[in-house]
């Protein structure tokens, strides 16, 4: 538990380390034959279970209260949906003379995601921010990356290359929506019980992301993909992730002030505007990018995690230590997450 608690101070997602064991296993160990098949369907169950559960415990009704900020959410789906996709097009044009070209399109994907759901909730309460307003912005950001995702891959990858078919959209159908659905319908007898069993529900979805992070490095591994992957390559990407995040921090913090919200609010805006989320990301690459490299595609999203959890705990301290000020809204007191787990689920 202490070395737990010193690497969460340190900003270091422990769970890191569990995913740096999965890839070890993969390469170790790539599924073959019969358990290839088996890899495929655990992992076809597990993209529909991580859907459904979040869809069990999403609230509508915080969803609802936290879309009447309007400007705020506004700004973030703008930064999670736009911004964020034109710096995505500028990194790979910019890499795609040096890198692999399913590496390179990696770095635009990261760029398309969702916003992550834990941690910004909990880097935005330990900053002292509207910790409503991320909670909604958030949720809303995952829900709509459910449908905005796949249409900005239509819209932007097709052109360099990227697979996306009828096929592709109906297995987002299949193993996102309907279980979203599924599990938004059933929130009203299981939501409770979710909610007060956080160890278990954070044990299925990290366990889940594990499964997914095996099959996708062992089919890598299996087709010889890693053969085109060298530490200079490496070391590039986690740079241009570097670079990618620092862009998206400067340009939600300079627009949030220059658009006259409160500092509670650009926290908010920032922990919101600036994160993406690898639970739906890795999931998403599996089904919209068949018989692509997937673990090539994935890489960049997996180093740009760990990143921005070590740069927004920074920040988030940054932020917590200035003088306290009397909230400007009277849902803006609220207090911290009780799972413990928040800065590592997603």
């Amino acid at each position: 538990m202490v070395g737990r608690d010193f690497l969460a101070r340190m900003g270091v997602d422990p769970y890191l380390f569990a995913l740096v064991g999965a890839v070890a296993l993969a390469a170790l160990a790539p599924a073959r034959g019969p358990a290839e098949a088996a890899a495929h369907y655990a992992v076809y169950g597990a993209v529909a279970l991580l859907f459904f559960l979040y869809g069990a415990r999403l609230s509508p009704q915080a969803v609802v209260e936290g879309l009447m900020h309007w400007r705020l959410q506004s700004l973030v789906f703008a930064a999670t949906f736009i911004i964020f996709p034109l710096i995505g097009l500028a990194a790979t044009a910019a890499a795609r003379p040096w890198l692999p070209a399913d590496l390179a399109l990696g770095l635009l994907y990261l760029c398309l995601l969702p916003s992550t759901v834990q941690s910004s909730i909990a880097f935005t309460s330990i900053a002292r921010g509207n910790v409503p307003a991320a909670l909604c912005s958030a949720s809303v950001s995952n829900l709509f990356g459910i449908v905005v995702t796949p249409a900005l891959v239509a819209l932007l990858m097709t052109s360099h290359g990227a697979g996306f078919s009828l096929r592709a959209l109906q297995d987002v159908a299949l193993q996102l929506l309907l279980p979203f659905a599924a599990g938004q319908l059933l929130r009203p007898l299981i939501g409770k019980w979710l909610i007060g069993h956080r160890r278990l529900t954070s044990f299925v979805d990290r366990g889940s992301i594990l499964i997914i992070v095996y099959a996708a490095f062992s089919e890598g591994m299996v087709a010889g993909v890693w053969s085109q992957l060298s530490w200079r390559s490496l070391a590039l990407v986690l740079a241009l992730d570097c670079v990618i995040l620092a862009t998206a921090l400067i340009a939600t913090t300079l627009l949030s002030r220059r658009l006259g919200f409160s500092k509670q609010d650009e926290i908010a805006i920032v922990f919101c505007g600036s994160k993406k989320s690898m639970a739906s990301g890795i999931p998403m690459a599996n089904i919209l990018f068949p018989g692509q490299a997937i673990s090539l595609i994935v890489l960049p999203l997996m180093l740009f995690h760990q990143a921005q959890l070590f740069a927004c705990a920074v920040l988030a301290q940054r932020y917590a230590r200035r003088p306290i000020e009397p909230p400007a809204q009277a849902g803006e007191a609220w207090p911290p997450p009780e799972d413990e787990g928040a800065l590592e689920t997603d």
